[in-house]
């Protein structure tokens, strides 16, 4: 998440802003383009309109003659108003005006068109563009009248080019503020997540920042906060109150140890006597052998060894642990081999972590039949470095593979193998003590206990 921040809430929602508020304003800025453009296009044409009925009067008045006499007095309005006028006869011959010839197609008659006429501008000669409106006069003559709307047409691009530089600036100003907005709530998303994984992975004392700006995130801050100090006192009275009992029972139980071994050394005890007391003995074993890993588990879940930490290199620690099982995997017939590829390092403790590879190879070793095989794989990679240990065993069923993490779950098949169900949550605990994940799957047949560790940042 650190690196891909804008796939955050908060980045998809400014985005949305973002967008939303470029339409909405070029909405609003197109519209007063459009309708300014309107505007002044219909001023245009009223003016058109007023000089083409005042020439209609002329007309009215003295007839044709009189239209040419008037057509004769605005010759030069072109260079003066930019008014054009062109009166032609039904072969499209010019009969008065101020424009040598009819401008547009005379095989279409539109009431209104554009056109450009050239025109000296200071040393150039420039078009320049002409609106105009067509009418027919009597059944022998078409008049037209126009005026030149260049300037317009210049008003016109001037107001598109603003138009378009205000809509971008404004959207690079909205996209700006989306951008330290998200970057805010991403540092402050990124703070939030960085404590709880620390706090996860056994910094109990860790909290959540408070900063001066008393937003939201503060408020929900302090709130986190009032609740991690409640569970870290539960935790640590339930943690506190477990050592103590756990210690407790040690030394009755050592006392109890010592006197059954004290009276298996009398030469005079009963055969039925002795079996009993060696039974005790082995129950004794088998108590003192649990109250062990549940101490183990509790300090694994508690963080108790989260501060003493190395870099490990796991490869070479699963080769020393399958070494000692070797003898075991010979003396019940079983194929026992351990494969490594590439860097396996794991930043953790190593007598946790031997104790794990103990626990998993146990397992194995104790339910795979005779001729079986059991194969650590330990492979090392850039974000993780993966445990695997396979066995041809009976495995696990689908259902069966959450429930048997948790502590004194055990088959009910298995029920008659010696075992306490404390083995793989052991393991689970230690795998998220160092902020891994631990994964049953079928081996088609048996078990493969998948156990990923995140590799040490260099």
């Amino acid at each position: 998440m650190r690196n891909r921040p804008f796939w955050l809430s908060p980045a998809r929602l400014a985005a949305l802003y973002v967008v939303i508020f470029a339409v909405s304003v070029g909405a609003i800025v197109g519209s007063m383009y459009v309708l300014t453009q309107r505007v002044l296009l219909r001023e245009s044409d009223n003016v058109i309109n007023a000089e083409l009925e005042g020439l209609k009067d002329d007309y009215r008045l003295g007839g044709l003659q009189r239209l040419i006499d008037s057509l004769d007095l605005r010759a030069d309005s072109w260079g003066r108003t930019g008014a054009v006028y062109l009166l032609v006869d039904r072969q499209m011959k010019r009969v008065a005006g101020n424009i040598g010839q009819w401008p547009v197609s005379p095989h279409s008659r539109p009431s209104w068109v554009q056109f450009r006429l050239p025109a000296q501008d200071t040393d150039e000669t420039v078009d320049h563009l002409v609106r105009a409106s067509i009418t027919r006069v009597d059944s022998a003559h078409l008049l037209l009248v126009g005026t030149d709307v260049s300037e317009n047409m210049r008003f016109f691009a001037s107001f598109r080019a603003a138009m378009y530089w205000g809509v971008g600036l404004a959207v690079l100003l909205a996209a700006l503020v989306g951008y330290v907005y998200v970057t805010r709530v991403a540092a402050r998303v990124h703070s939030v997540a960085d404590a709880c994984q620390s706090i996860m992975a056994g910094n109990l004392s860790r909290r959540l920042e408070v900063s001066t700006s008393n937003d939201e995130f503060d408020a929900l801050a302090v709130i986190v906060n009032r609740m991690l100090d409640r569970l870290q006192h539960q935790a640590t009275t339930l943690r506190t109150t477990f050592d103590s009992t756990a210690h407790d029972l040690r030394a009755p139980l050592h006392r109890v140890r010592m006197r059954i071994e004290q009276a298996l050394r009398e030469p005079d005890s009963a055969p039925s006597a002795h079996a009993a007391l060696v039974s005790t003995l082995t129950e004794i074993d088998r108590i003192q052998g649990t109250l062990t890993v549940l101490l183990e588990i509790a300090r694994a879940e508690a963080g108790v060894e989260n501060q003493n930490r190395e870099t490990v290199e796991l490869g070479a620690l699963a080769q020393d642990v399958v070494e000692l099982y070797l003898p075991e995997a010979r003396a019940r017939g079983l194929t026992l081999e351990c494969i490594t590829n590439g860097p396996t390092q794991v930043r953790g403790g190593r007598q946790l972590l031997a104790q794990l590879l103990a626990n998993l190879l146990e397992n194995a070793l104790k339910f795979v039949p005779a001729d079986g095989r059991v194969d650590v794989n330990v492979t090392g990679g850039k974000e993780r470095t993966t445990l695997i240990v396979a066995d041809s065993g009976p495995g696990i069923p689908g259902e069966e593979r959450e429930r048997v993490l948790r502590p004194f779950e055990r088959l009910e098949q298995h029920s008659d193998v010696a075992g306490s169900g404390l083995g793989l949550s052991l393991v689970g605990a230690i795998v998220g003590l160092y902020g891994g994940k631990i994964t049953l799957e079928d081996n088609a047949p048996g078990l493969r206990v998948i156990c990923e560790f995140p590799s040490p940042v260099t």
